[in-house]
């Protein structure tokens, strides 16, 4: 099974980062640029996993997973929170959010794509 995933990230070298490593690990992949677009994006698409940068404009990641879990056609998208915030405070919202995994910018390549694998194998 292809694990379909949802990048909402604005930092574009970084988004086209995880999508390059994320599509050579077999997974489909598509890209959101700021909070509104990737609800939207999660709505119309319901992709396995969302990497979810916590600072996006016009929505921040933590507005974005609030949503998504109080939804229930989205509540099954696993959620990877990936953050140059890496305080506990962070971590903690979270995961009070409902995150299914969290990790700090940089990340290491062969955990990031773990995760998403072990995340998508879930749904």
């Amino acid at each position: 099974m292809t694990t379909t995933v949802l990048i909402a990230e604005d930092e574009q070298n970084i988004a086209e980062s995880l999508r390059f490593i994320l599509e050579r690990a077999g997974c489909i992949v598509r890209h959101a640029a700021d909070g509104e677009t990737a609800l939207a994006e999660a709505r119309a698409d319901k992709p396995d996993v969302l990497v979810l940068d916590v600072m996006l404009p016009s929505l921040n990641g933590f507005d974005v997973l609030k949503t998504i879990r109080s939804e229930p056609v989205l509540q099954k998208i696993a959620v990877l929170v990936l953050t140059a915030k890496g305080q506990s405070q962070d971590r903690q919202t979270a995961d009070a959010l409902g995150a299914d995994a969290f990790m700090t910018k940089p990340f290491d390549n062969a955990a990031i794509v773990a995760e998403v694998l072990r995340l998508g194998s879930q749904t």
